[in-house]
């Protein structure tokens, strides 16, 4: 394949390159101001300044704080040559600035504010109060910007608790850009028809991150339709605020998109009032937390307790005197918060009709689903309850094999034949990819072929996979729903909960893609794309398009929200788009549901599911951002030290990836020479990505496997706890939760570890030398190859011939033990070159990698065999060393080889 040159820029996004222009102006200005009057040192400082408050002009364009007025305050102290005053001016906004200080005391930003102590400033502000900004999008002039901010500012209640900042855009490019680095934009206003071009021009240092919005081209559109269209985009890109329009088009002249784009829209005439109220009121009903401030209120009550629950309201706690400290350590709110109550003002999980109801109504507009189901004992149950509600016995379903374990018992329970996908190996890091959408396409073809396509009812995949793996999900249900066009599809997005608030992971999830699919299939510009593809095809050619008449949307997302996002461990939830919910499915998910779910729910957990909706449509877009941007600022700072990259490699796109399943060629997210590769483009069109915030860090050279680096090293001796390991990688992960500087801590500990091993090298004699090459060769070329699943046994199988297991049957009849025997290890491989089939009875699964390498049922091959001999883990579920492996006798494959055989030939009667 060719692969393309991808642009590059030499920091990850304008947030860093803006925080890089503050601390440069800082740190001038502070030389500046101790330059001798006069002096040729002072001159060239104040050329120096000069150049970072013009780049710095071009970037703070966009926000409101700092903004242009102040660096146009900045300016005029240059100017004046007053050099002390600017270098404090400079010193305490950049302070407000990096620690965001200002959204929490937005009184620094009046005009004249005195500059005194923090702790002096949150005494004289009072109650701390929630900043965000409003984008106002008109072709204004600088005037009635003054005017504008006046009037709103008179408009303000100093007792609100919401106060917002305004930025002006005058053009549709500037309004975008804008948009995508503001994260404190949390209301859009477009008043009549903003021209699309900038009139000053895109500053040049920003343009390397801006590229997409660049490249739009609006040119056939008149500026009265960029309104409506910046209004869609707004819905798109950050569907999670309120945007609202201004214009004097006649109410029957507005098209129904440009009404569903708005939350409101204004007329001329209608006061500023109105549009202030309007963005406050929508903030407002955002902050709104059901659940969580019902159960705050109950906590508040008195009440008297003849119910379950000793430990409600605390009473058994705080009056003994032997389990104080449990209360001293978790605090009095928790157990007034305990209860059993399901009235009262809280509600029932199981059938709810009050906060929690609106609670999970909140979370499905937050997360785009039709319907969103609150789970509080984990995905694993979430999994479970989708799989018995949508799948009867018999059924098949299409499943990646390294899938979470959770759904392979999903499957015992439902009585599904799994048809069990093999995902590529990538067996130098001892890891499996992902599953080519060309096997899962060959694996339906050849079940339509044998007449069992109608027994096909769900895909199964996970997305993303515990190394980062993301599919194209849009692509893998556009041509899957061509060849059967009412499958069912559940993608485990248990590591992928974040992804939906920010527009390049979102592209990837389950709700986005449904309702975008959705959205496109009843279209008439897609039905008559169909047609003409139907007339193009050659007489017995299959369409390869999906029939705009016979398909059905029905994806269901599984995710452990508590995994990437604020939740209380355990915290998940189950989302849906699906067009037959109500008609077909909607009675049996609520018995799975009620089947799987506690009568006693953890009513924390769900306050924390309700608070963690909140915070997701408010700094979800922030927090994410900020997750990957530290998460590629990790990876480059491993990647450019000489010390660390003697030991360690951090392992990136191409390692992970295939050439011919990335189009667009991009092969890594930041390179030595040239900095930072854009990921848009192949988020957008690429067979798999890889997710940045997943960082698999290779340590072979180390002479150290990945359980022994997680202990010994991370866990022992730096309190550092990591996500997985291989034989020879440890995975870390971002999310909202890391900091800056538990990421310095990390690169920290990595120099350390990285010096001990030099220690302990140049201890080592000449004998413990070839001990610790050989097992260096040993983690980075003698890995052991990897084996796909093998098959069913003739005595498990649906049918014979014909894909797919009955691991029902398999699974039970394990459990009566004079079904099976076991076998060591190393005997395994002898029997079978003498002719023996054996057959797993059982799940068979080694950490790492944590997915059944057996599952009941499966003929266990030479591959698996020499996999588990090389494996050197110390856990394997579902096999014991001083046993061996557990296998069905021989006795039992012939009786149900039999059963077997009559069940085929019935079925062909």
């Amino acid at each position: 394949m060719t692969i393309k040159k991808q642009l590059s820029a030499p920091y990850y996004n304008i947030a860093q390159l803006r925080v890089n222009y503050w601390k440069d102006l800082k740190n001038l200005t502070t030389e500046l101001a101790r330059c001798r009057k006069g002096s040729a040192n002072e001159k060239t400082h104040i050329k120096l300044v000069h150049d970072v408050l013009k780049l710095l002009d071009g970037v703070e364009h966009y926000f409101a704080f700092p903004g242009i007025k102040k660096i146009e305050q900045f300016n005029s102290s240059l100017s004046n040559h007053e050099h002390t005053s600017l270098a404090n001016q400079v010193a305490e906004t950049s302070l407000q600035l990096i620690s965001e200080n200002f959204r929490r005391h937005p009184g620094f930003l009046e005009e004249g504010y005195d500059m005194d102590s923090i702790e002096d400033r949150e005494k004289k502000d009072g109650p701390k109060k929630n900043y965000f900004e409003v984008l106002f999008v008109e072709d204004m002039s600088e005037q009635d910007e003054v005017a504008l901010k006046t009037k709103v500012n008179d408009l303000r209640d100093p007792e609100n608790q919401f106060t917002y900042g305004i930025v002006v855009q005058r053009s549709f490019q500037e309004a975008l850009i804008t948009l995508l680095c503001n994260y404190n934009i949390q209301a859009v206003v477009v008043r009549y028809a903003p021209p699309f071009h900038s009139k000053k021009g895109i500053a040049n240092q920003i343009k390397p991150y801006v590229q997409n919005v660049l490249k739009l081209d609006l040119g056939s559109k008149n500026n009265a339709e960029l309104g409506p269209i910046f209004g869609a985009l707004t819905k798109q890109f950050r569907p999670e605020i309120d945007a609202y329009y201004i214009t004097n088009t006649a109410l029957v002249d507005l098209k129904d998109g440009t009404l569903k784009s708005f939350s409101r829209i204004f007329y001329r005439r209608e006061d500023l009032q109105e549009v202030h109220l309007s963005i406050i009121r929508g903030v407002v009903e955002r902050y709104e937390t059901p659940f969580f401030s019902a159960l705050v209120e109950y906590s508040r009550k008195p009440t008297g307790v003849f119910h379950a629950m000793p430990i409600s309201r605390g009473n058994s706690v705080f009056k003994s005197k032997w389990i104080q400290d449990f209360s001293d350590f978790y605090g009095r709110n928790m157990f007034l918060a305990e209860t059993s109550a399901t009235s009262g003002g809280l509600d029932s999980l199981l059938q709810p009709t009050g906060p929690l109801k609106k609670a999970q109504e909140m979370a499905q507009v937050a997360y785009g689903s039709q319907s969103t189901y609150f789970v509080t004992n984990g995905t694993s149950t979430a999994n479970k309850i989708v799989m018995q509600a949508l799948v009867e016995p018999g059924d098949v379903v299409l499943i990646d094999r390294d899938c979470h374990k959770s759904h392979h018992y999903g499957l015992v329970l439902a009585g599904a034949f799994p048809v069990y996908l093999d995902s590529y190996p990538i067996e130098k890091y001892s890891m499996y990819g992902a599953v080519p959408l060309e096997q899962i396409k060959q694996k339906l073809l050849k079940l339509k072929d044998l007449g069992r396509l109608d027994k096909v009812k769900m895909l199964l995949l996970t997305n993303c996979t515990f190394d980062g793996l993301v599919y194209n999900v849009e692509k893998i249900i556009q041509e899957v729903l061509a060849i059967k066009p009412d499958m069912v599809f559940l993608w485990d997005e248990a590591w992928f909960a974040f992804a939906g608030f920010t527009y390049t992971y979102k592209q990837r999830t389950g709700m986005f893609t449904a309702r975008k699919l959705y959205n496109k299939y009843k279209s008439k510009k897609y039905k008559l794309k169909y047609q003409e593809h139907i007339k193009s095809l050659a007489k017995g050619e299959e369409a390869s398009l999906p029939d705009p008449e016979k398909v059905k949307i029905r994806v269901y997302s599984t995710q452990s929200t508590h995994k990437t996002l604020s939740s209380f461990r355990q915290g998940s939830m189950i989302h849906i788009w699906d067009e037959d919910f109500r008609r077909k499915s909607e009675s049996t998910f609520l018995e799975a549901y009620m089947t799987h779910t506690s009568t006693s729910p953890n009513y924390q957990m769900l306050a924390s599911l309700d608070v963690g909706r909140r915070q997701v449509q408010f700094e979800g877009f922030e927090l994410v951002e900020k997750s990957i941007e530290l998460a590629m600022v990790l990876r480059a700072k491993i990647n450019d030290n000489k010390q660390l990259s003697k030991y360690f490699d951090v392992l990136t796109v191409h390692d992970f990836i295939p050439d011919k399943h990335r189009e667009t060629g991009l092969a890594e997210y930041y390179d030595r020479k040239d900095g930072w590769n854009r990921m848009e483009t192949a988020w957008e069109k690429d067979e798999f990505v890889l997710d940045p915030t997943k960082i698999t860090l290779h340590i072979g050279r180390a002479g150290v496997d990945g359980d022994t680096f997680k202990n010994k090293y991370l866990m022992d001796k730096f309190n550092i706890q990591i996500n997985k390991t291989s034989r020879n990688s440890v995975l870390f992960m971002t999310n909202i939760g890391t900091t800056r500087g538990s990421v310095t801590y990390l690169i920290n500990a990595l120099l350390t570890i990285a010096d001990e091993l030099d220690e302990e090298f140049k201890a080592l004699n000449d004998r413990e030398k070839e001990i610790k090459q050989a097992r260096i060769h040993s983690l980075t070329k003698d890995v052991p190859p990897l084996p796909d699943f093998s098959y069913f046994h003739f005595s498990f199988q649906a049918l014979p011939g014909v894909p797919g297991g009955n691991l029902r049957e398999a699974y039970f009849l394990a459990y009566d033990e004079n079904n099976y025997e076991y076998f060591p290890l190393k005997d395994c491989l002898p029997v079978m070159e003498e002719g023996k089939v054996l057959v797993a009875s059982s799940f068979v699964t080694p950490y790492p990698p944590g997915f059944p390498v057996l599952v009941p049922g499966q003929v266990v091959s030479k591959e698996i065999i020499q996999f588990m001999l090389a494996l050197d883990v110390s856990e394997i579920h579902g096999y014991r060393a001083d046993l061996g492996l557990r296998v069905f006798k021989e006795s039992v494959l012939n009786r149900q080889k039999t059963i077997t055989s009559i069940g085929a030939m019935n079925h062909k009667k």
